[in-house]
C-alpha cells in the first residue's frame, strides 16, 4: 500500500492509495492556536505583576529583601522587560517566530521554578527579572505572529479579544490577587506559572506549523536594535529613577536627555538609509505613531487611576477594598470596549474622537465624588470603567491598523514597539510628582493635580489622534455651561456632583453633535468628488481650439449632487476637421445618465471612423434605439446637433435631430439661424435608406455661434417667466465665446433661484490660427 505525505503551512495529511486520508488539520488551526496564545500570554502579562505585587511584603519578610534591593530589582526588571520586548522582535525575524516562542516559553518555565525554589533575595530579583522578560518576549512574538497567522479583516476580532482578555484579567487580579496571597502563598501561586508555560511550549512544538515567511537581513535588525533599545531603556530608567533619586541628579539627568536624543539621532539615520534597504523594510510611520501614541495614553491613564481613585474614595471614608473594587472596573470599561470594537469594527479616527474624549471627561468627573462612602465607592467605580471603556475603545482599531500595516520581514521587530510605548506610558505617569505625593500621603494631597495631569494627556491623545472638532466642541461646550453654571448658581451648587454630571453631560452631546456634523460634511465631500469623476469621464472638457474653431462651454446639471445630468455635448478634431455634439436626452438626473453615457461612448467611436455626417447621425440613431430595446424603454429619445468645420472652410455643416436652432452672435444683433430639423435619434428613421444630408450655414468671421438646451432658455424666475435668451445676449460685454459663456452662467444664476432642468451650452466663432 502506497502512502504519500504532503506539508503544507498548517495543514499536514497522510492518504493511501485507496484515498484515505487521516490526520489532517485544517489551516485555521494554526491561527486559532496563535490566538489561544496571545490570549493566555496577554492575560499572564496582566495577572503576574499583580500577583507580584501583592506578594512581595511577604516575599520580603520571608528572604529579607530590603527596600533598597526591593527599588533596584524594580528598575532592573522594568530594564529587563524593555530589553526583552526588543530582543524577542529581532530574534524572531531572524530565527523564526516558532522557535523563539518555544525559546520565550522554556525560560518562563525556568523563571517559575527559580521563583518557586527562591531562596535569598538575589535569586528572588533574578527570578522575577527572567519572568518578567520571558513574558515580554511571548507576548511580542505572538502579538506579530496575528498578521501573519489570519487574514487582515480578522486582526481586528483577535486584538479586540485579547484586549478584552487582559481587561478581565485586571479587574480579577486588583480584587482576588491579596486573598489569594494570604490563602494559597506566594511560593504555591508562583509554581502555577511553569506548569502554564510547559504546556504552552508543548502546544507550540506538537501543533504550531513554522511560518513562511521571508527573513529579515541581520544588519538592518541589528541597527534598528541598536538604535532603540538603548534610547527606550535609558528613558525609562531615567522615569523609574528620577522619583527616587530626584530629577536633578547627574545620572538622571544624563539618562533622560541621552534617551530622546538617541531615538532622535538613530530614527534619522534610519531615515537616511531608507534608500539602500528594501521597501519592505520602511516603517509605516502613521500607523506607528498613532498606535504608539494610544497606547501611551493607555498606559498613563490606567496608572492615573490606580493611585487617585484609592486615594479618593478612602478621603469619602470607604474601606479599601471598595477603593479596590472601584480601580478593577476599569477592567469591565476595557473588557467591553474591547468586545465591542472587536464585533462592530470602529475606525481609527472615530474611535479616537469618541472613545478619548469620553476618557478625558471621566477623568473630569472625578473631582466631584459623593460625600458618602459607599456612593463615592460606587460612584468611582463607574468613572472608573467609563474612562476603561473610552481608552480601550481608542486601541483596538490603533492596534489593529498597526499591526496590518507592520511588513513581513521585520513584523516582529518592530511589533514591539507597541507595548514599549504602553510601559512607556506607565512609566511616566508613575514618574509625574504628583504620583509620588500620592503614594506617600495618606490622604489626598496631590490626587487634583494628578487627575488634571492624566485628563491633559488624554485630551492631548484625542487632539493628535480624532477629529479636533468633536474635542474642542467636548471641552469648549462643557467649559462654557461650568462657567454658566457657577456665575448662576454659585460655587457650592456648581461643585456638587450631579452639577458635574450634567455639564460634562452636556459637553458629550456637544461632541456627538459635532461628530455627526463631521461625518456628514465627510460624506458631502464624498458625493462631490463622487460626482465630480463621474462628470469628468462622461463629460470631457471642451478644448479652447479645435482647428479654426474657438470654443467654450458651460454646463450646469438640475441635481447638483450628480454633477452630470440629461444634456450631453463633446468637440473633437477628427480627419474631417473639427466636430461637435450637443444634445439632451428625456429626462433628467441620474435616470439620463446611462443614456448620455452610451451616445457619448458611440459618438467617440465613430466619429474618427465615419467620413459622411449624415451617417455619424444614423448610426447614433440606431444605437439609441438599441438601447430603448435592451431597458424596455418605448419613450426614449434624444435631440442632438451635430456639427462639422473642415480646416480651411467657411461653412459649417450642420444635422439638427429635433434639437434647437443655434443662435447667430454678432455686436449688432442676435439671430436664430434656420436649420431643417429631422425626427429625434431614437425613433430609428434615420438609419431607414440613405443617410441625412447636412445644412450648410456660413460662418462668417466676427460672428459666434451659440448652441445651447432647453433648459437655458426655458429657465423661469420666480414669476414663471422664461429666461428671454436672445434679448440678453444683447446685454453680453463682447461676442467672444469665452464672454458669452461666462456671461450666460451669471446672468442666467440671477435670474431664476433654482434650475429646473440641466444645463449645456457651447459657444464658437472661426478665427484660423496665425
Amino acid at each position: 500500500m502506497t502512502v504519500w505525505k504532503r506539508t503544507v503551512t498548517g495543514v499536514t495529511a497522510e492518504a493511501t492509495a485507496t484515498g484515505e486520508v487521516s490526520g489532517v488539520r485544517r489551516p485555521s488551526e494554526p491561527a486559532r492556536l496563535v490566538s489561544v496564545l496571545l490570549t493566555v500570554v496577554a492575560v499572564m502579562c496582566v495577572l503576574l505583576p499583580g500577583l507580584q505585587g501583592a506578594a512581595a511584603p511577604r516575599a520580603a519578610v520571608e528572604l529579607g529583601v530590603g527596600p533598597a534591593r526591593a527599588g533596584i530589582g524594580q528598575v532592573l526588571g522594568v530594564l529587563v522587560v524593555v530589553a526583552g520586548l526588543f530582543a524577542a522582535g529581532p530574534a524572531a525575524d531572524l530565527f523564526g517566530a516558532r522557535r523563539v516562542l518555544a525559546w520565550s516559553l522554556a525560560a518562563l518555565c525556568a523563571g517559575g521554578l527559580l521563583l518557586v525554589a527562591a531562596f535569598d533575595p538575589w535569586s528572588f530579583n533574578l527570578a522575577r527579572v527572567l519572568v518578567g522578560m520571558a513574558v515580554s518576549a511571548a507576548f511580542v512574538v505572538c502579538l506579530a505572529s496575528v498578521p501573519e497567522r489570519h487574514l487582515p479583516g480578522r486582526i481586528g476580532r483577535v486584538v479586540g479579544g485579547v484586549l478584552a482578555a487582559m481587561g478581565l484579567a485586571f479587574f480579577a487580579v486588583s480584587n482576588l490577587a491579596a486573598r489569594l496571597v494570604d490563602q494559597v502563598g506566594w511560593r504555591a501561586l508562583a509554581a502555577v506559572v511553569p506548569l502554564v508555560a510547559a504546556g504552552l511550549a508543548l502546544a507550540v512544538r506538537r501543533f504550531l506549523p513554522p511560518a513562511d515567511v521571508p527573513r529579515a537581513r541581520p544588519a538592518e535588525v541589528a541597527a534598528f536594535t541598536a538604535v532603540m533599545l538603548p534610547a527606550v531603556a535609558l528613558t525609562v530608567a531615567a522615569l523609574q529613577l528620577g522619583p527616587a533619586r530626584g530629577w536633578t541628579d547627574p545620572w538622571v539627568l544624563a539618562a533622560e536627555t541621552a534617551g530622546p536624543a538617541l531615538a532622535v539621532a538613530g530614527c534619522a539615520a534610519l531615515r537616511a538609509s531608507a534608500r539602500r534597504r528594501p521597501r519592505a523594510w520602511r516603517v509605516p510611520v502613521p500607523e506607528t505613531l498613532s498606535a504608539t501614541a494610544a497606547a501611551v495614553a493607555l498606559g498613563f491613564t490606567e496608572v492615573v487611576l490606580v493611585l487617585a481613585v484609592p486615594a479618593l474614595t478612602t478621603a469619602a471614608g470607604a474601606p479599601a477594598w471598595q477603593g479596590l473594587l472601584a480601580v478593577s472596573a476599569f477592567g469591565l470599561g476595557t473588557a467591553a470596549a474591547g468586545l465591542l470594537a472587536a464585533r462592530r469594527g470602529v475606525s481609527r479616527v472615530a474611535a479616537a474622537s469618541l472613545g478619548l474624549p469620553l476618557a478625558a471627561v471621566g477623568m473630569v468627573l472625578l473631582h466631584a465624588l459623593p460625600s458618602g462612602a459607599t456612593a463615592a465607592a460606587a460612584v468611582a467605580g463607574v468613572i472608573a470603567a467609563l474612562v476603561g471603556f473610552g481608552t480601550m475603545l481608542a486601541q483596538v482599531p490603533q492596534a489593529t491598523e498597526f499591526l496590518a500595516a507592520l511588513p513581513r520581514q521585520c513584523r516582529t521587530t518592530m511589533c514591539g514597539l507597541y507595548p514599549v510605548a504602553l510601559l512607556l506610558g506607565t512609566a511616566a505617569a508613575a514618574a509625574v510628582p504628583h504620583a509620588s505625593t500620592v503614594l506617600s500621603t495618606a490622604g489626598h494631597a496631590g490626587v487634583h493635580e494628578l487627575i488634571w495631569v492624566g485628563t491633559v494627556v488624554a485630551g492631548a491623545a484625542a487632539l493628535a489622534l480624532g477629529k479636533r472638532t468633536v474635542v474642542l466642541a467636548v471641552a469648549g461646550a462643557a467649559g462654557v455651561q461650568y462657567l454658566l453654571l457657577r456665575g448662576l448658581a454659585g460655587a457650592d451648587h456648581a461643585d456638587r456632583p450631579w452639577a458635574i454630571t450634567s455639564v460634562m453631560a452636556i459637553g458629550l452631546a456637544a461632541g456627538a453633535a459635532a461628530w455627526i456634523r463631521v461625518r456628514q460634511a465627510d460624506r458631502l465631500a464624498t458625493s462631490r468628488a463622487s460626482a465630480t469623476a463621474l462628470q469628468r469621464a462622461v463629460l470631457r472638457d471642451v478644448p479652447p481650439r479645435l482647428g479654426d474653431l474657438r470654443l467654450a462651454s458651460l454646463y450646469e446639471p438640475a441635481t447638483a449632487d450628480t454633477g452630470i445630468g440629461g444634456d450631453f455635448y463633446e468637440a473633437l478634431h477628427t480627419p474631417y476637421g473639427a466636430r461637435i455634439l450637443l444634445g439632451d436626452v428625456r429626462g433628467k438626473g441620474l435616470q439620463a445618465v446611462q443614456t448620455v453615457t452610451d451616445l457619448l461612448g458611440c459618438f467617440r467611436s465613430q466619429v474618427h471612423e465615419t467620413p459622411d455626417l449624415g451617417e455619424l447621425a444614423a448610426r447614433l440613431d440606431r444605437q439609441l434605439v438599441r438601447a430603448a430595446v435592451t431597458r424596455e424603454d418605448e419613450e426614449l429619445f434624444a435631440t442632438a446637433l451635430i456639427l462639422e468645420l473642415r480646416d480651411g472652410d467657411d461653412q459649417l455643416a450642420v444635422i439638427n435631430c429635433g434639437h434647437l436652432a443655434p443662435l447667430a452672435v454678432t455686436p449688432a444683433s442676435t439671430a436664430e439661424l434656420a436649420v431643417p430639423a429631422l425626427l429625434p435619434l431614437g425613433f430609428g428613421v434615420l438609419g431607414d435608406g440613405a443617410a441625412p444630408a447636412p445644412a450648410r450655414i456660413p460662418l462668417p468671421a466676427g460672428t459666434t455661434l451659440i448652441l445651447h438646451t432647453d433648459g437655458l432658455s426655458e429657465a423661469r424666475n420666480a414669476s414663471g417667466e422664461f429666461y428671454p435668451l436672445t434679448e440678453r445676449l444683447a446685454h453680453a460685454p463682447s461676442a467672444a465665446p469665452d464672454d458669452l459663456v461666462r456671461f450666460l452662467t451669471a446672468d442666467a444664476r440671477q435670474w431664476t433661484h433654482q434650475l429646473g432642468d440641466d444645463i449645456a451650452v457651447i459657444a464658437l466663432d472661426r478665427r484660423p490660427a496665425r
